[in-house]
């Protein structure tokens, strides 16, 4: 039961009822608080607490007062006598609920695999739902310990049966394939011998910035991974976290311990891990691609604007400019160019007018293609093509068909240098060549007959096939990111409708749902309506008065300064005395003995044998280390007696991207749970610049990599909070 509650709260789950009152005076002394605590816990939670502890005192006093009894007097009622027993059984008659057998227990580890256990096995996801299902079938669960070995019988139970029917599921040549592969993967990652075997690091790697050898590299993983035929429905029933669980359990394991593994488990952890990982690539593949038919345009459009801004000088009053020519021509019909123009507009200024029109019109598109098909025909056409022939593109709607026998033409003739496609081909052209690009895919000969120019029309199907493959019209099979839309929704979600929408949070009528957020809508336009003419600092724009339409824009006017509070400056300097030099590490302890966010870091491995306290110490060592770019190894040197490799371990059982937004979720929430509002306010939203980018090895928790800064590094934002809070230094 959580710890505060606000007295909305208690009024709703905690008053006493008419009736319930007169059970409850019937109890004497310290037994009718004691009797009461426990029928409005078991009433709120359907269990009884297991120690005294467990109920939050704010509770315990609500009760008493109600009672006029002194909430002290809780703490003299007997939690082991003949009393407690007594009363349990008249709370248990009197909602209608009954003790756990052991009868029971098989059910609910029956029905945990069936309905709990494939969706997720996070431990308290599924204590919660197995509480609930005791609840529905009125039964008081057992104490804490047989609750968890139940949910770790019932997890194994689920595994057994998983690993044995994925094992069935799959073919001999898929198994002999996967031995085969761990033999490779075997290798020293640091051997000559591996400069052309893929390895297991190399296979685990996300591809860097786009270039003909990430593209072949990232190909010839994908290759390695499609020899091994594992089917692409293979999971489709499995739920992401439960693969997710499995591939983190294979990549931290060694090829010695997979080995180790039965069969039935070695094949299905094998076969999870490359099934993912095979969509990561294909995902990675496919946006290597998009973001390849991006730049050839970009690169050519700014190419292009380079050139024109070196060379070329805006005429500015173009409409002016052509009234006076036009009335000095008609003036003078029969006048000299040089004599009539050219004192009204001079030689240099037409020769600009000539020049922004060759350069902005038809003339600048004819020029950014041409650059365009120069730079895929020379450098992007050895790689494309690849991709190309590695992916397979399905749509579910047959108006984007046309785009699918386009691709299977462009595979066709791959290695063609003819400049035109045969005339025996059925080329498609509706749907697949823009109406701004026809011009240029189609030629017409000297005889006047069209003929399809094959490098243009590649080069406008892949702009095609970019837009489409954004918006999912067309999808790849054996992808995550860019698969089947129809899959995007789970495939029981029609069974748990009224769950899903609960979750959610959306009413299940749709009607409703738009007629809620009309209302949120008008609410909030009518208060901005109502607000902005009082704010001085705040001024709406017309934009276009010269046509009498303003396209208002909203203009805010910085604040003023405010200066600092006396008592905010007395503060810093009363904890500067009494913390001078801090250490990050004694700040990170401190935060994890009040927090606990170090419980959140679940083992990939199947089981965990470390001791609480002892994991507790490593992980804290190892987040130091992580986060402040000093490495394991030198923090194992310190005065606190754990090694390298144990620290290593812990890296690679606990410490993933999982584990630390969940932790780091736990923190920001317990800062918003502590603040004072009376004094910082209720304001939780935060504004950040843009970031700035540093770099950072790959071993850094927060290193990614970005398109537009190129290169590996965190982002480091320069941001301030609405609500302030004086210890924040960002």
């Amino acid at each position: 039961m959580k710890r505060n509650w606000e007295l909305d709260e208690l009024i709703d789950h905690f008053i006493l009822m008419p009736d319930e009152q007169e059970l409850i005076q019937l109890k004497r002394g310290n037994t009718k608080l004691g009797f009461a605590v426990m029928f409005k816990f078991f009433e709120y939670e359907a269990r009884f607490p297991h120690t005294k502890s467990e109920i939050p005192k704010t509770v315990i006093e609500y009760i008493a007062k109600q009672l006029e009894m002194n909430p002290d007097i809780f703490s003299e009622y007997d939690w082991t006598g003949r009393t407690i027993t007594y009363h349990r059984s008249e709370i248990r008659a009197y909602f209608g609920f009954r003790e756990a057998t052991l009868q029971d227990v098989d059910l609910m580890t029956e029905w945990l695999c069936k309905h709990v256990l494939h969706h997720s096995h996070e431990f308290n996801h599924v204590e919660d739902k197995l509480y609930q299902q005791y609840r529905e079938l009125k039964i008081e669960p057992p104490t804490p310990d047989r609750v968890e070995r139940l949910i770790r019988s019932a997890t194994y139970s689920y595994e057994d049966q998983f690993f044995t029917t994925i094992f069935q599921r799959l073919s001999k040549q898929t198994c002999e394939g996967l031995d085969r592969l761990i033999n490779q993967l075997e290798k020293d990652d640091d051997s000559p011998e591996t400069k052309e075997i893929l390895t297991f690091y190399k296979l685990k790697s996300d591809p860097g910035r786009i270039g003909l050898e990430t593209v072949f590299k990232e190909l010839h993983k994908l290759q390695t991974i499609k020899e091994l035929q594992l089917p692409y429905d293979l999971f489709n029933d499995i739920s992401p976290k439960i693969l997710k669980k499995y591939r983190k359990r294979t990549a931290t394991e060694d090829i010695r311990e997979l080995r180790r593994h039965s069969p039935q488990i070695r094949y299905t952890l094998l076969s999870a891990f490359f099934w993912l990982r095979r969509a990561e690539i294909t995902d990675g593949l496919i946006e290597l691609l998009i973001q390849i038919i991006h730049r050839i345009n970009v690169r050519a459009e700014r190419k292009v604007d380079k050139e024109l801004i070196h060379n070329l000088r805006k005429v500015n009053g173009k409409n002016n400019l052509l009234f006076q020519m036009a009335e000095q021509a008609l003036d003078n019909p029969d006048g000299i160019i040089r004599d009539v123009l050219y004192p009204v507009i001079s030689e240099e200024t037409l020769k600009d007018l000539v020049k922004e029109f060759k350069h902005t019109g038809p003339a600048y598109k004819q020029k950014v293609y041409t650059i365009i098909r120069s730079s895929y025909s020379s450098h992007y056409r050895r790689m494309v093509p690849c991709i190309l022939d590695m992916l397979e593109f399905c749509s579910n709607n047959e108006v984007h068909h046309p785009v699918i026998e386009a691709l299977e033409l462009i595979k066709k003739y791959i290695n063609s240098n003819t400049h035109f496609f045969p005339k025996s081909d059925q080329i498609p052209l509706d749907g697949v060549i823009r109406p701004s690009w026809r011009y240029l895919v189609v030629e017409q000969e000297i005889s006047g007959e069209e003929r399809i120019n094959r490098i243009n029309y590649e080069i406008s199907t892949l702009q095609v096939l970019r837009d489409k493959l954004r918006c999912k019209e067309i999808w790849v099979p054996g992808s995550e990111r860019y698969r089947n839309p129809d899959e995007d929704l789970p495939q029981d979600f029609e069974q748990h409708r009224e769950e899903n929408y609960k979750a959610l949070k959306k009413p299940i009528n749709p009607d409703d749902f738009i007629t809620n957020l009309k209302e949120e809508m008008t609410k909030t336009l009518n208060k901005l309506d109502q607000e902005i003419p009082k704010n001085n600092k705040v001024r709406i724009l017309t934009k276009g008065k010269e046509n009498g339409n303003g396209n208002g824009r909203i203009s805010i006017s910085p604040f003023d300064p405010v200066p600092e509070p006396v008592n905010l400056s007395r503060l810093k300097t009363e904890i500067m005395k009494r913390w001078p030099m801090t250490s990050l590490l004694d700040i990170l302890k401190e935060t994890d003995l009040r927090v606990n966010f170090t419980d959140l870091f679940k083992t990939a491995a199947s089981r965990e044998v470390i001791s609480k306290d002892l994991l507790q110490k490593r992980l804290i060592l190892c987040l130091y280390g992580l986060g402040t770019n000093a490495g394991l190894k030198r923090v194992s040197n310190g005065e606190h007696g754990e090694k390298y490799k144990d620290l290593l371990y812990i890296r690679r059982k606990y410490i993933d991207k999982d584990n630390l937004r969940n932790a780091i979720a736990e923190i920001v929430n317990a800062i918003l749970r502590n603040k004072m509002t009376d004094i910082w306010g209720e304001g939780t939203t935060s504004c950040a610049s843009d970031s700035k980018k540093f770099g950072a090895w790959d071993q850094n928790l927060m290193t990614e990599w970005h398109i537009r800064y190129r290169g590996r590094g965190v982002g480091i934002s320069s941001a301030f909070s609405i609500s302030c809070n004086p210890f924040d230094m960002s």
